[in-house]
């Protein structure tokens, strides 16, 4: 079998005999070949048979001993009467009927996929959970033959899917189908025989399943996968069966979804108003104020791109009163299934100048289109960052010019900064280390200063000034040994070379 080597006929003698499909068997061998998994599901089958048949060495082929069943019992079915039955969801289910060691290639069928349930034999969906169990028995059997193999080696699912799905849809449709349009075809399934299948998952790593406003199920994909990176070898196995069993029916197509795939639109943001929040202040279901940054710049782009929704992001936040100046604030807005998708840099120019029109709360620039990988530009060392800020003081002390003056001499200081009380109810207690790289002030009179400031992203400005009752040391107050308090902030720079500058 020219996609198997030598080294690959005991997993691919274990994975069958466990009752794993020929793709399936391909994915774990890392076979790269798309060719490999396009071709029927019966000849591989049929040939990978006769691959196995011909070793060399067929006493010293390793059979899992932990299966359900007997798993050469598994495989090698014959064509009797009421072999094949219709289940109730019209999938074809096979029954397993013992065949002798000698049966013909021709009269080998083979049950679900206790793997892809499907997917790779009837196109159905897969059980994240299973592809663990199969994971762990072919990385045991590696170790046996002396050879390392990580997940990231693993062809995954989703990909064999489309490398055998691409060409029979352009084939059907006539038209090119080479994975990279921007117009997407999702298949949902469902596989209610392991719907249970990972909810002890949950009980050995509760915290990777937190509910969600927009989700229905706590077990989603990623923390499905966070909880399987998380949980000890052994853990798992005295939870779930290695290899998984063979299940009885296959996935069904439950719904068949067209969209555009997602328009990613990045810029910079000012916001001149100290009474709006960057995101919606809603608290307890109600509504504080009447709009947000991201609904002022978002209800036009959903507008002009007509998306179904949007999910906005940025380089941090400012609060609700405080002002971002200079070059503003860095953001993406991900437009989820537009139904425009082509815009000309004229056109997106337009579309800055509506949304700048709109407010004299905020302004926009740079406005652009961006693929989903530039956007990780801007949260790339988002620690290393450095942003600048000019604040307002109030001292108790009565302070002269000269009380002040040390402060611009200040370079580097190191903070300890507690969570902030104001921030405690969304975010874990934890004592953050942060940097004031410079400081200058201008004073004002006997209470009020303009202190600048060079500081590390992340920094609590407002309690670097206050000291949150101590939380964060040292603080301008015990600096100037007096009570400090800020009156007004506002963000002069966010040090982020991103997105690219335009010429508007």
């Amino acid at each position: 079998m020219s996609s198997l080597t030598e080294k690959d006929r005991p997993v691919a003698q274990l994975l069958l005999n466990t009752g794993t499909c020929p793709r399936c068997v391909f994915r774990f061998c890392c076979v790269g070949s798309q060719e490999s998994y396009r071709r029927p599901h019966k000849d591989l089958l049929r040939e990978l048979h006769d691959f196995l048949e011909n070793s060399k060495d067929k006493e010293d082929i390793l059979c899992c001993s932990e299966a359900a069943d007997p798993p050469s019992k598994r495989i090698r079915l014959e064509n009797t009467e009421g072999t094949e039955d219709l289940n109730q969801n019209g999938a074809l289910q096979h029954a397993l009927v013992v065949n002798d060691e000698n049966a013909a290639p021709e009269n080998l069928t083979l049950t679900v996929c206790n793997v892809c349930l499907g997917v790779l034999q009837e196109f159905c969906e897969a059980d994240f959970v299973k592809k663990h169990a199969a994971w762990l028995l072919v990385k045991q059997e590696m170790g046996k033959q002396g050879l390392s193999l990580t997940k990231d080696d693993i062809v995954q699912l989703k990909e064999a899917y489309k490398w055998i799905i691409h060409p029979l849809f352009s084939e059907e449709l006539g038209v090119p189908a080479d994975g990279k349009s921007l117009f997407d075809v999702s298949v949902v399934f469902a596989h209610p025989e392991t719907d249970e299948d990972c909810h002890f998952l949950a009980m050995a790593h509760p915290d990777c399943f937190k509910p969600a406003k927009k989700k229905q199920s706590v077990f989603t994909r990623m923390a499905v996968i966070k909880a399987l990176e998380k949980i000890k070898e052994e853990d798992f196995r005295k939870h779930f069966p290695c290899p998984p069993n063979a299940p009885k029916n296959f996935c069904t197509v439950v719904e068949i979804q067209c969209t555009n795939s997602a328009i990613f639109v990045a810029g910079r943001y000012n916001k001149y108003s100290r009474n709006l929040p960057q995101t919606p202040w809603i608290i307890d279901g109600k509504r504080k104020l009447e709009s947000s940054v991201e609904e002022l710049i978002s209800e036009h782009l959903m507008a002009e791109f007509k998306a179904d929704s949007f999910n906005f992001s940025s380089s941090g936040r400012e609060d609700v009163d405080v002002r971002t100046l200079g070059k503003g604030r860095p953001f993406t807005i991900e437009l989820v299934n537009p139904h425009r998708v082509q815009f000309t840099a004229e056109e997106m120019k337009g579309l800055q100048q509506k949304i700048n029109s709109s407010s004299d709360k905020i302004q926009v620039r740079d406005l652009q289109l961006v693929t989903r990988e530039a956007i990780g530009h801007m949260k790339k060392g988002e620690q290393e960052k450095t942003k600048t800020y000019s604040a307002l003081l109030w001292t108790d002390k009565s302070i002269q010019k000269e009380d002040i003056a040390f402060l611009d001499d200040v370079k580097e200081l190191k903070l300890d900064q507690k969570t902030p009380l104001r921030v405690l109810h969304r975010r874990p207690l934890a004592v953050r280390t942060r940097v004031i790289h410079t400081m200058t002030s201008e004073y004002i009179d006997e209470h009020h200063f303009r202190l600048n400031l060079k500081t590390q992203a992340g920094t609590y400005i407002k309690e670097f000034v206050h000291g949150d009752f101590g939380r964060t040391k040292p603080n301008i107050g015990s600096l100037l040994n007096t009570t400090a308090d800020i009156l007004e902030l506002d963000v002069e720079s966010v040090d982020v070379d991103w997105p690219p500058a335009l010429d508007n």
